[in-house]
């Protein structure tokens, strides 16, 4: 027996009620003429309301279940549908001649569906509002605060730390409005970037100055990070671009928690030879390795 009711709603004929009225207001949502402009748009969106008014009611999907499409004549739906939807004819009262006027109206669920009046109920339209925001390289790791302005109104948005490019932020409550209802604000972040640090997945990367004489003989320096001073020991020997790890000071994953990790990244820095003693410019022109 043909089931071409729940063809319509994209269900199969032994899906629950939650199911149909999901699929329902998805495909409601799709269709709605204020929202989709095809042409095809309006019959479609009769024809998904119709099927839901049918489905959604127990007593008339157990006689759909029990008679099938035999109830449009023989047709399947869809061409019920096409041939009985033309003209302006009210679908309310083709639903009644099928199933009588003993099931309260088809008012209650879809407010008539000839003008789409009581919509609201099952396929509000989408009431989220996309826009981008750039914020600074510090904020994204650290987390903060960013002003925006969104339709005239300007509000501060809490960045949470570790966003990263390409994420979205959902601003609660601050998307379109229809009918006493207000969307929520999807916020595509875009990070600016830092003269100092870059980042590569959690791990920050940042260059830091180590004078000639402490690479050469080992020592210490002073390392100002995002989140507060470290003192970095420096090895004998170290070279440039030798890199360094700070375990925990990197941004934060935030589906995982775990903060990556900071590596620093050695510059070594030469002294001027004006600026050497005499003496000790003479000494390593002569006995340093390398030239001839």
């Amino acid at each position: 027996m043909n089931k071409s009711l729940y063809e319509t709603l994209g269900v199969s004929p032994d899906a629950t009620q939650d199911e149909i009225k999901k699929a329902y207001r998805k495909l409601a949502r799709k269709y709605h003429p204020d929202i989709n402009k095809s042409p095809d748009a309006e019959e479609k969106f009769k024809e998904i309301n119709a099927a839901y008014e049918i489905l959604s009611d127990p007593e008339k999907r157990k006689q759909y279940d029990q008679y099938g499409d035999a109830m449009f004549g023989g047709q399947n739906f869809h061409d019920f549908a096409q041939q009985n939807f033309q003209g302006g004819v009210d679908l309310d009262e083709i639903l009644r001649s099928i199933f009588g006027g003993g099931f309260g109206g088809f008012e209650s669920r879809a407010g008539g569906f000839g003008g789409f009046g009581g919509f609201e109920d099952f396929a509000t339209p989408d009431l989220d509002l996309h826009a981008k925001i750039t914020i600074p390289f510090r904020t994204a790791v650290l987390g903060g605060t960013h002003s925006i302005t969104v339709n005239g109104e300007t509000f501060d948005v809490r960045i949470p730390p570790g966003v990263k490019n390409g994420d979205t932020l959902r601003i609660r409550g601050k998307g379109k409005s229809f009918q006493g209802k207000r969307g929520d604000l999807l916020l595509k972040v875009e990070v600016a970037s830092d003269p100092e640090y870059e980042r590569e997945g959690d791990n920050l990367y940042k260059t830091i100055d180590i004078p000639l004489k402490t690479a050469m003989f080992g020592g210490k320096v002073k390392v100002n990070t995002l989140e507060k001073e470290i003192t970095l020991k420096v090895p004998k020997n170290t070279k440039c671009g030798q890199k360094f790890r700070v375990k925990g000071l990197g941004a934060l994953n935030r589906k995982t928690k775990m903060k990556g990790d900071l590596y620093l990244r050695a510059n070594i820095i030469l002294p001027k030879v004006e600026e050497l003693e005499p003496e000790l410019a003479k000494i390593m022109e002569e006995k340093l390795p390398g030239g001839e």
